[in-house]
């Protein structure tokens, strides 16, 4: 038996292959790909993976990720997709490019990068309506024009975040959109924007359908790269590997119970009234794993295993249809909400597997 449970079986090799994949992919129309790796916390193991694939750029939404990843020896340019204030002389120190939404974030920015020596790159985010992070288009000159005239600032392209927020799809429309504005901006102050970057892993089904990209040439893509599929539906991605990461955890209890609970009913520990429907005894099983430790919706389980519910330590499950003895082994795929809180997990050993 392991002796690391509850585990994460992580491939390397096939992270490298969706990698690879995705990058001869993209690459067709002259894209190229910001490997996103706050998903797993920044793990330099995986990032050098996404490189060996075929990514030009690590991306990340955590400074404290990116300096582990720099100390690790990751060599690549590092972008940050969150950009704060208060983090600003951190930022010029650790990143080599940012994007931003905020004037006084990149003034900020810009008066750091002068301490330094150094001139920062940006990016500027634009608002094309899932209203997460982005500037509104009509506010995009006034902007532009203030950040031209920071000589410390370089301003490297636009992008757009979409199907993130509020679940808008990145379109031909929308694509078309951002396109048009990088050529609007590019004639008003003569200058050449070096990257477009239309999006994440939601833009493959815009990708596979549009029959041309624009001025698009770059997309940030994490959930394709880490588990094969695009994210508008959820389905794997031809010739993708959807299983590089197995959630591993322990049977702690194995025992034929009463489907519905007896007593008087209350709250549980989170607050809820749940019910239940009496199904007679099954045989039920507890793993060693909880809500402190996973996003409950983002467990599958292998085999056909049904949850019944969690608490902050404990996983219950039915298993009528399968003898699980204590001390066995149960495995879980995990979508992007299951990986990204069982990879922040203290408690969840992270184990490689095969060769990268």
């Amino acid at each position: 038996m392991n002796a690391f449970m509850p585990r994460i079986e992580i491939s390397l090799a096939q992270i490298r292959h969706n990698a690879e994949i995705l990058s001869e992919l993209y690459g067709r129309q002259g894209i190229s790909l910001m490997g996103v790796s706050k998903a797993t916390l920044g793990d330099p193991s995986i990032a050098k993976a996404m490189i060996q694939g075929g990514v030009k750029f690590i991306a990340d939404s955590r400074l404290e990720n990116i300096q582990k990843m720099k100390n690790a020896g990751v060599a690549t340019q590092f972008v940050l997709l969150r950009t704060a204030l208060s983090q600003a002389e951190a930022v010029i120190n650790n990143v080599d490019i940012s994007l931003n939404t905020e004037l006084e974030t990149v003034r900020e920015l810009a008066h750091y990068a002068k301490i330094h020596d150094t001139v920062h790159q940006i990016i500027l985010m634009v608002e094309l309506g899932d209203l997460r992070e982005g500037i509104l288009p009509p506010d995009l000159p006034q902007f532009i024009r203030i950040i031209l005239g920071l000589r410390h600032i370089k301003l490297l392209g636009i992008g757009c975040n979409l199907a993130c927020y509020g679940g808008i799809k990145p379109d031909n429309q929308k694509m078309h959109e951002l396109s048009s504005l990088a050529d609007a901006i590019e004639k008003e102050f003569k200058i050449k924007l070096e990257i477009v970057s239309g999006g994440n892993s939601a833009n493959y089904e815009w990708y596979e359908s549009a029959p041309q990209v624009g001025r698009v040439n770059n997309l940030r893509l994490g959930e394709s790269i880490l588990l094969g599929c695009e994210t508008i539906n959820r389905k794997a991605i031809p010739g993708l590997h959807t299983s590089a990461f197995n959630l591993i955890a322990e049977v702690i209890e194995s025992k034929s119970k009463p489907s519905l609970p007896y007593g008087e009913s209350c709250q549980t520990a989170f607050g809820n009234s749940p019910t239940f429907i009496d199904r007679g005894i099954h045989l039920r099983v507890i793993i060693a794993l909880g809500r402190q430790d996973i996003l409950l919706s983002g467990l599958r389980p292998h085999k056909n295993l049904e949850i019944l519910g969690a608490s902050s330590d404990h996983v219950v499950l039915d298993s009528e249809n399968y003898d699980l003895q204590v001390g066995s082994e149960v495995t879980f795929d995990l979508d992007y909400g299951g990986l990204l809180s069982a990879m922040t997990s203290p408690f969840i050993k992270k184990q490689f597997i095969g060769c990268a």
